[in-house]
């Protein structure tokens, strides 16, 4: 094995490419040199894993409403500002989505179709069967693979940041971070990694964005990947980066219950949002499966303490088998592989854990309190979950913001994006009524 130390450079090194990686390199511009690195194989990034699908405004009138659901669902802790962004880019977001050639499903006269998920007032979730995750990822890999500015890294790991004396002119990030009395002295200026074969490769690049994932890798049982260690968050920590509300973890009420070891297999909530219920020992319904998923996931930890039990019952009896087989139709084959036929019997489900909702923090723009370190995706904080997250939000959050990471990183350079904003930075009209009225909800109307 050598111990030679292998030099690259690059204008943006990204770590991670997930969703929120792999759509901030292709809002970057084109005149950017980008090497992005996969922890592991680029298969194992848990975006790949997201069943339900992804939350979109659909209407004027659903800005209140959505907005709404995930402040309830947030208990009010979350951060406006990153909830007003969120819901206003969503249309050009998934705009964006089907014209790189997303499959998302369709109504006969070829309108967008909608699911409900728990805490939802209403059906906003654009889907595919129950795979989006892995058609939206795949969709934007295909992408990325064609950009000649971009080169991918599998199985290179993340050991630190490498940061100098922030003695350069102020940068439009550095200039936010003074008002914020943020630490500017300094500055991240690319990353120190390790591949397959342990040899060092140290990445210079002027600007940084970590999308490396959540921390579910450290949990016994949890619907992520293992390799989901919370790199980010050792690494901030060693640095003094700003993280916030590292205890915010969600557990999902449903996941397939097994003795075997390994990662917890999703039973999406979107199954629940078409009908299927939730039933004790003796085949009784016991809560309401559409609240939010830390009062559903206490209601079965009740439930299973009750009864002396490890899991409890779901039943499909009142889904439809078209719907079953087509709409969760990979579900329905995992089930049915592990011997149980959902058309037919109730399968054992399990709470887990399965999102972050803590990390990294950030503002508006993405970036961190170190200038040229941007975060994105479960590994950072931007506010929009608050201390749970509403259901099928965490692909939209990572777009979102993975987008305006890259805007921010073009602005401070003076370049063009491939795909300009098309929404206004902050509320207009009707939506800053409405968004103005929700920055006025204390959070104490949750306790």
């Amino acid at each position: 094995m050598s111990n030679q130390t292998e030099h690259l450079t690059c204008d943006v090194v990204i770590v991670g490419c997930g969703v929120a990686g792999l759509y901030c390199a292709l809002n970057l511009p084109r005149q950017l040199s980008v090497i992005m690195l996969s922890k592991t194989s680029i298969e194992e990034c848990d975006s790949m894993l997201a069943q339900g699908g992804i939350c979109v405004q659909h209407g004027d009138d659903d800005y209140a409403p959505f907005f709404e659901d995930t402040l309830r669902t947030g208990h009010f802790e979350n951060r406006r500002e990153s909830v007003d962004l969120m819901i206003r880019a969503s249309r050009s977001v998934i705009k964006n989505l089907v014209d790189l050639g997303v499959d998302f499903s369709r109504n006969h006269d070829g309108s967008l179709r909608y699911t409900r998920e728990g805490a939802h007032s209403r059906a906003r979730i654009c889907y595919h069967e129950d795979t989006t995750g892995a058609e939206i990822t795949t969709k934007l890999l295909d992408a990325v693979r064609k950009l000649p500015n971009v080169h991918i890294h599998e199985n290179t790991c993340m050991d630190d940041i490498l940061v100098k004396r922030n003695n350069d002119e102020p940068s439009l990030q550095a200039a936010r971070q003074v008002c914020r009395t943020r630490n500017t002295r300094e500055r991240c200026y690319g990353i120190v990694a390790h591949g397959k074969n342990e040899r060092t490769i140290s990445i210079a690049a002027s600007a940084t964005v970590w999308a490396c994932g959540g921390i579910g890798g450290t949990y016994k049982r949890s619907t992520n990947f293992p390799c989901l260690t919370g790199d980010a968050l050792r690494i901030a920590q060693a640095h003094d980066i700003a993280l916030e509300h590292t205890d915010y973890v969600q557990i999902h009420p449903t996941s397939l219950f097994t003795p075997k070891p390994g990662r917890a297999f999703l039973i999406s909530e979107s199954c629940r949002g078409e009908g299927a219920m939730l039933l004790n020992a003796q085949g009784k319904r016991f809560t309401d499966e559409l609240q939010p998923r830390d009062v559903v996931s206490a209601a079965i930890e009740q439930q299973m303490a009750k009864e002396g039990s490890d899991h409890v019952l779901l039943s499909f009896s009142k889904v439809p088998k078209d719907e079953i087989v087509s709409h969760f139709k990979h579900i329905y084959e995992h089930c049915l592989a592990e011997g149980y036929d959902i058309t037919r019997e109730p399968i054992p489900v399990v709470p887990a854990q399965h999102y972050f909702m803590g990390g990294v923090h950030v503002d508006r723009y993405s970036a961190t309190t170190m200038p040229a370190l941007y975060a994105i995706g479960e590994t950072s904080c931007n506010g929009v979950h608050g201390k749970n997250r509403l259901a099928s939000n965490s692909l939209l959050e990572s777009l979102v913001f993975s987008q305006r990471a890259a805007w921010d990183i073009a602005r401070e350079r003076h370049l063009p994006t491939p795909f300009p904003q098309t929404y206004s930075e902050y509320p207009t009209g009707a939506e800053a009524k409405a968004y103005k009225e929700f920055c006025m909800i204390k959070e104490a109307v949750c306790a």
